[in-house]
């Protein structure tokens, strides 16, 4: 799931994510994408409560990778429009 956290879901598709997320949690991996730190997700959800449950959710045995905050294809363009000289 690439982009986690720019759509705001209503209430039902918020329920949806989380039907997804508690079935795949014992069963799949999941990858999940997101320049929002865990502390805006609210804004997403709409509802601190849900947030903390969606989180608890897809962060169980789970490996977090934080990347920064520069945008990895922001990055990339700009190496394929001004190579560094070598």
């Amino acid at each position: 799931m690439d982009e986690f956290g720019y759509l705001n879901p209503d209430r039902k598709g918020a329920k949806l994510l989380f039907q997804i997320f508690t079935e795949r949690e014992e069963r799949k991996a999941a990858a999940v994408a997101t320049n929002s730190p865990f502390t805006e997700w609210d804004r997403t959800f709409g509802d601190a409560r849900f947030c903390a449950a969606i989180a608890g959710r897809i962060t169980v045995r789970c490996t977090l990778i934080r990347t920064g905050t520069e945008s990895y294809r922001y990055q990339a363009t700009q190496e394929s429009l001004f190579p560094t000289p070598h």
